[in-house]
């Protein structure tokens, strides 16, 4: 199955594409970019890796960053990356000692399906109730 995906690398560059072959027990991936150009991605280079429904999106929307109750599958977790930059949702595996967790976004609207949070580029972790 294709997956649309935005990869962060941590020095700052963001790579738009495709991948088939994207696995967390994997270091690497592979990723089709829109000009058909192929590159070998390495997870400990990266940030985070966005599973996206479109690489437009909507840059008016406003994602809600907040649950609505009952709507609460796994732990609701809050990540800040080491550039400051901070996401939130909820995961089902999270595990210090893996390469990464998956966390799904609290807006079903939202634009990013899931993201696979690189936990090396992570400064810190915590978990709501």
């Amino acid at each position: 199955m294709e997956n649309k995906v935005v990869a962060h690398f941590r020095d700052g560059r963001v790579v738009k594409g495709a991948t088939m072959n994207f696995s967390p027990a994997r270091d690497r991936f592979h990723l089709t970019t829109p000009d058909g150009k192929t590159a070998e991605v390495m997870l400990k280079e990266l940030k985070a890796v966005f599973f996206v429904k479109s690489f437009a999106g909507n840059r008016a929307y406003r994602e809600k960053k907040s649950f609505a109750s009952g709507q609460v599958m796994g732990r609701k977790i809050r990540c800040e990356f080491a550039d400051g930059e901070v996401i939130a949702g909820t995961t089902q595996a999270y595990d210090a000692t893996r390469v990464g967790f998956f966390i799904v976004p609290p807006d079903p609207i939202s634009n990013n399906a899931r993201v696979f949070v690189i936990s090396s580029a992570t400064k810190s972790v915590s978990f709501d109730s």
